[in-house]
């Protein structure tokens, strides 16, 4: 791997796809591992909520002890991060259709949401790990409107079960380190989507 991410400031935020809370937390640890500095937020849902995927207390002493960080969860404390140049790049990961629709209008209503503006404000690049089952149905559109929007990139998707939930995509998690590098010079991995095999 390359030592672009020696030092690299990424802002790492996740939104309530809990399933692929493990995923994304093994992936940060890999960030770590390579010398990034991650500065860690959660939406408002994701830092409060237990499911049987994990308590609240627990997915956020995780993400605090792999970031060596205390969590930014409020949209007050993310306003700061464009303004103060915090990041270099911004992950949100995963990524749900509700937060990927309200980018996509460019509503600024969680802390993720906050951050994700707050850092685009210097044209720095974000990248998007998707997460939802109605990714080709009602959120279609958003994506779409993502896709074409400058500074998105996209970790590609894979159509996790497409003959009983054929409208879902999640983000192949593993990609994220190769995603965030070719987002840093401005390319898009591809394919973005495909679908694996039954």
């Amino acid at each position: 791997m390359s030592n672009v991410f020696k030092g690299l400031r990424i802002g790492y935020a996740m939104t309530g796809s809990f399933c692929t809370f493990k995923k994304s937390f093994e992936q940060a640890e890999i960030l770590t591992e390579y010398g990034a500095e991650l500065i860690p937020i959660m939406s408002e849902n994701a830092a409060t909520i237990s499911t049987r995927f994990g308590t609240a207390d627990e997915n956020t002493e995780r993400l605090r002890k792999i970031s060596g960080k205390e969590i930014i969860t409020t949209i007050a404390d993310a306003e700061p991060i464009g303004p103060k140049d915090l990041t270099d790049i911004m992950v949100v990961a995963p990524c749900t259709s509700n937060t990927a629709a309200k980018l996509a209008n460019s509503i600024t209503d969680t802390a993720v949401t906050m951050a994700v503006k707050s850092h685009l404000r210097r044209g720095k690049p974000v990248v998007l790990a998707i997460a939802s089952n109605d990714s080709l149905m009602g959120s279609a559109k958003n994506l779409g409107e993502l896709f074409n929007r400058k500074n998105y990139f996209f970790v590609p998707m894979v159509q996790d079960d497409w003959i009983k939930k054929p409208a879902s995509l999640v983000a192949e998690f593993s990609m994220l380190p190769q995603a965030i590098e070719a987002a840093l010079k401005g390319i898009q991995l591809r394919p973005i989507i495909y679908h694996s095999i039954p």
